[in-house]
């Protein structure tokens, strides 16, 4: 990233309440964003501790929002977004708070609905290579794989 030229701690602070008001960010995310500017450590601090105090940064409620939407909108697994939010450097608490927030039935509906909608869409006429298939997707998508092999045992019969 290129550095713009520098700014005052009024007009960056007012930038980042900007940046973090139109979608949840993590701390990671602001300290990215904090880079592009040229500040000093301790401005850069005063800047997210004054997020933080405000309410513009909520690492609770990111994890949150974070792993409802990647459920919902990217028929995410409990696995991936384990993963993607420990590489945002979530806490390992958080990280279990805000997946216990999916509810069980519905992902559990969820798994069974979209493993049938691929199985339906794989024109692999090879058995073994139409498995693989199957699996590699649930398994990158973050499906737990033991569901996936009873999964894809019950959908070859």
């Amino acid at each position: 990233m290129n550095s713009k030229p520098t700014s005052s701690v009024e007009e960056v602070l007012q930038k980042l309440e900007y940046y973090c008001s139109y979608q949840e960010r993590c701390h990671v995310e602001v300290q990215e964003k904090l880079r592009s500017f040229v500040l000093s450590n301790n401005e850069k601090d005063t800047i997210i501790v004054h997020l933080i105090e405000h309410n513009f940064l909520n690492e609770e409620r990111f994890a949150s929002v974070f792993s409802i939407s990647k459920f919902h909108q990217k028929y995410w697994g409990k696995i991936r977004i384990k993963n993607e939010l420990k590489a945002r450097r979530i806490s390992d608490f958080l990280i279990t708070k805000a997946i216990k927030e999916i509810p069980s039935d519905e992902y559990q509906n969820t798994f069974d609905t979209l493993s049938e909608k691929h199985w339906e869409t794989i024109t692999e006429r090879n058995a073994l290579k139409k498995r693989k298939k199957f699996c590699d997707y649930l398994l990158r998508k973050g499906w737990e794989s033991d569901w996936v092999y009873e999964k894809v045992k019950e959908l070859e019969k």
